[in-house]
């Protein structure tokens, strides 16, 4: 995949399913009263840090999201103390990059869009924290919600995923839902079911960064395969219903939807990668059958 240059500006443990369900009236009633950035929800160590190697780093890929991008970041100052939020402005024509700035990010400006998988890549290399907690513009998400991912990264996982399926009681089930369960059926994880990096939020460890390589933050799926084949604890660790609360925003198109054969060709990708790693099944067993004797 070839990337125009932009220029950029400094401005494995099984989890129980058991849910309940979010009250969108309780979330809104949190953003509301919750906006204040003396009140963390994560409190403050008792040892000083290094103020360049903070706790958290928020990073935040935005385009034309100046409605709501102060909103995010506003709930994402609020998780620690220590910790710096990113905005990976790119493409934007609006007041996107003014807006994160003036909220108290950290303002990467890209003059062309990269997508949010580009941009969450291009984060992760500024970032300096400890824990990479990757969230969207256009979702405010109160911290008390966002607080379980970074805890779960300083408790020992690796990769901590939003215990998110979509709608798989939906018929017919959309083909990115389905790919999401194959894909970690064939990464011997179904109790990860259709928990994604492609979703928001999720956080990694910087020994999950190293591992997967920041490249393959732009191939989510891919990502994840190499998460779990590391043998890095990836586990599904908090559920936000990112589908509910994500804006529609109808666009009249003729064909297939271009994002979501992007996000199924990223899942052909990952399996590409796991079959060339593991041999043609996958590691999986052929049992009885001798298939080299037929040909």
């Amino acid at each position: 995949m070839q990337h125009r240059r932009s220029t950029v500006h400094s401005a494995a443990k099984p989890v129980s399913r058991k849910r309940k369900p979010l009250n969108k009236r309780r979330i809104k009633s949190v953003i509301r009263n919750s906006n204040k950035a003396h009140r963390y929800v994560i409190p403050t160590p008792q040892e000083e840090t290094n103020p360049y190697i903070p706790t958290l780093s928020v990073i935040i890929p935005a385009m034309n999201e100046e409605k709501t991008i102060g909103r995010v970041i506003r709930q994402a100052l609020r998780i620690c103390r220590d910790s710096e939020v990113i905005a990976v402005v790119n493409g934007s024509t609006d007041g996107t990059a003014a807006a994160a700035q003036a909220a108290g990010a950290r303002v990467l400006l890209y003059t062309e869009a990269l997508g949010h998988d580009t941009g969450r890549r291009m984060g992760a290399a500024a970032a300096r924290g400890r824990v990479l907690l990757f969230t969207d513009a256009d979702i405010p998400i109160p911290a008390e919600q966002l607080a379980p991912y970074v805890q779960a990264i300083l408790k020992g996982t690796d990769v901590a995923l939003n215990d998110y399926d979509g709608p798989v009681t939906r018929i017919p089930v959309h083909p990115v839902v389905e790919a999401k369960h194959v894909l970690n059926s064939i990464l011997a994880r179904p109790d990860l079911q259709g928990a994604s990096m492609t979703a928001i939020p999720h956080a990694l460890s910087r020994r999950a960064l190293d591992a997967v390589g920041i490249h393959s933050l732009e191939v989510p799926p891919l990502a994840l395969a190499k998460a779990v084949s590391s043998g890095l604890e990836v586990r599904a660790v908090h559920h936000v219903p990112v589908g509910k609360m994500n804006a529609v925003r109808v666009k009249r198109r003729s064909g297939p939807d271009p994002l979501s054969q992007v996000v199924l060709n990223d899942h052909l990708t990952a399996i590409r990668w796991i079959t060339d790693k593991l041999g043609p099944r996958g590691g999986y067993s052929d049992l009885q059958r001798v298939r080299c004797l037929t040909r």
